[in-house]
């Protein structure tokens, strides 16, 4: 058996798992009961009635806070499955390890302390 052939299955399972989420959107518009009322084109707050405008605009620096944190979470998760599946690093590969993370800290560090940030 060649090894094309041995990932035949995985190849099936992908684009079964792939087609679902269109297929199952597509069959809910013709299974689904459609009776819209006035009601139902409301804006939802907490059962009162609606006052105002539903759109409010946040500042793109929360935007950009939130994109930091998980950037540096992902950074941290990755150093912390490193350092445990190679327990025995060498000196040297623990200090770019180190150096590497205090880079990253330094970086969060300035973009959170900078006052008139221009986000891109």
């Amino acid at each position: 058996m060649s090894l094309i052939v041995s990932y035949i299955p995985l190849v099936v399972v992908g684009i079964i798992a792939l087609g679902f989420a269109p297929l199952a959107w597509w069959a809910s518009r013709f299974i689904r009961p459609y009776k819209p009322t006035e009601w139902m084109e409301t804006t939802y707050e907490c059962g009162s009635d609606p006052i105002g405008e539903a759109h409010v605009q946040f500042r793109f620096q929360y935007y950009a806070f939130a994109i930091i944190f998980v950037v540096f979470d992902l950074v941290a998760t990755f150093l912390m499955i490193w350092a445990v599946a190679y327990g025995g690093l060498s000196t040297m590969a623990t200090v770019w390890m180190l150096l590497f993370f205090g880079m990253s800290i330094l970086g969060v560090t300035y973009a959170l302390k900078k006052e008139e940030t221009v986000w891109i």
